[in-house]
């Protein structure tokens, strides 16, 4: 199948369509974030500030973990002893509008990468068009499995860390509400755009960006910097840091296995 003649548009038709698909994609995030406006209550105490709270499922599961494995109550964790406080007049207002917008840009994703498919189709073979549903569904798939790792297992490990962390017991914890949801931001973000790899190495292999060759060449590196990362978010302690690390190494593997598929569907198509 031959592809559509790219030729047909100018390069301002493709700003133009590119501008039109941030202003769709703009609309639906403030759309979303707004139906979330309606369940800010909720959304803050039952999600963004769980965290903060020792009763969090993430902490009741590593202490069950910690029993199964015969560590007793050395994972086990009781207590978080910090503050989280506002300092600026505008503050916490700042903070609802910006959080709500996270969550829309959250709930949009799948919509969001709609957008971009329709984007970039035109430069994809008439049978690659065809396979619009899986690429939307396996990459908010991903997207979504990161966000939820990133708030049950990043952003726990990341507050119990600082909290229980200190220089002298003269010093109090007492963080500013900004810097705690820059903390969630990142921590969602990241974890959520780094799930996205797989989707990722798939279209740098098919652009013959990458090969599976490069990427098994530099995987002791990759390993390197995944444990570097785990070590950054977690606790001090192999448990936590494995539990973090694993995932994320077996994503880069995955990404290894895509791009080998795709690399040979290449060669044959080439042959």
């Amino acid at each position: 199948m031959a592809k559509k003649n790219l030729g047909e548009m100018s390069f301002l038709d493709h700003l133009e369509e590119l501008r039109w698909l941030l202003v769709r994609s703009t609309i639906a995030v403030i759309l979303m974030g707004v139906v979330t406006y309606f369940f800010s209550d909720y959304l803050f105490d039952e999600i963004i500030l769980a965290p903060t709270k020792p009763s969090f499922f993430t902490y009741q599961w590593f202490c069950d973990l910690s029993h199964q494995l015969g560590f007793a109550d050395s994972i086990c964790i009781t207590e978080l002893n910090f503050i989280i406080q506002n300092t600026e007049m505008e503050g916490q207002v700042n903070i609802f509008v910006w959080m709500c917008i996270l969550a829309g840009f959250i709930l949009s994703f799948p919509y969001i990468l709609w957008e971009l498919w329709k984007f970039i189709s035109p430069a994809l073979y008439e049978k690659e068009r065809k396979n619009a549903k899986l690429f939307i569904f396996t990459s908010s798939l991903l997207f979504f499995l990161g966000v939820i790792f990133g708030y049950y297992i990043v952003i726990p490990m990341s507050v119990n860390f600082v909290a229980t962390f200190s220089i002298s017991k003269v010093v109090i914890n007492q963080f500013t509400i900004e810097s705690y949801m820059g903390m969630v931001k990142t921590s969602v973000l990241a974890s959520g755009l780094f799930f996205e790899l797989p989707i990722i190495i798939y279209f740098l292999t098919k652009l013959g960006l990458v090969t599976p060759l490069f990427l098994r060449k530099y995987w002791k590196y990759a390993v390197i910097i995944i444990l570097i990362i785990a070590a950054i978010v977690t606790p001090p302690d192999v448990v936590s840091q494995t539990i973090v690390a694993i995932p994320m190494l077996l994503i880069y593997e995955v990404s290894i296995l895509i791009s080998r598929i795709v690399y040979k569907n290449k060669m044959k198509e080439n042959v």
